[in-house]
């Protein structure tokens, strides 16, 4: 079974899925542990759950940041780390220490929309639908290979 840490900055949608699918056996993996850049609903999710969190505050310098949340990362030792619906970006030298295993949920089809704000410049855009992108991340802004998409009507 696949170890996975989950990074979430809000209500925590995607892991409540993600969990439900672990739990029943849909996903063969185990969340070990949840972390974020602030207290979110998501964190609580976790705690609820009975999974281990951690959150590691936003500061300055990011380099210095981003290496403390790879480090609380790997002390969970996973086998996959999920970027879902965290609204931070890590450092290069932060994504080099967990790529390839890092992967991030992402709400367009890339390379449409990318960025903080997808939905809404896809309905500023007038588009008529987005997507949805699972991503490898690098050191770009929602720029790595993509491992899978769907199309989604607005």
């Amino acid at each position: 079974m696949l170890r996975l840490v989950v990074l979430v900055s809000g209500g925590g949608s995607n892991l409540a899925d993600l969990l439900a699918r672990t739990r029943d056996g849909r996903v063969p993996a185990t969340i070990v542990a949840v972390g974020a850049d602030r207290e979110c609903g998501g964190i609580d999710l976790a705690r609820d759950a009975g999974i281990p969190t951690f959150v590691e505050p936003f500061a300055h310098p990011r380099d210095a940041w981003s290496a403390r949340v790879v480090d609380r990362v790997l002390e969970h030792a996973p086998d996959l780390t999920i970027l879902s619906g965290f609204m931070r970006l890590l450092a290069a030298e932060a994504v080099e220490r967990l790529s390839p295993d890092l992967v991030n949920t992402h709400p367009a089809f890339l390379p449409e929309f990318p960025g903080a704000h997808a939905v809404r410049d896809a309905l500023a855009a007038g588009a008529s639908e987005t997507g949805a992108s699972v991503i490898v991340v690098d050191a770009g802004v929602d720029s790595g290979p993509v491992l899978a998409q769907v199309r989604v009507p607005i």
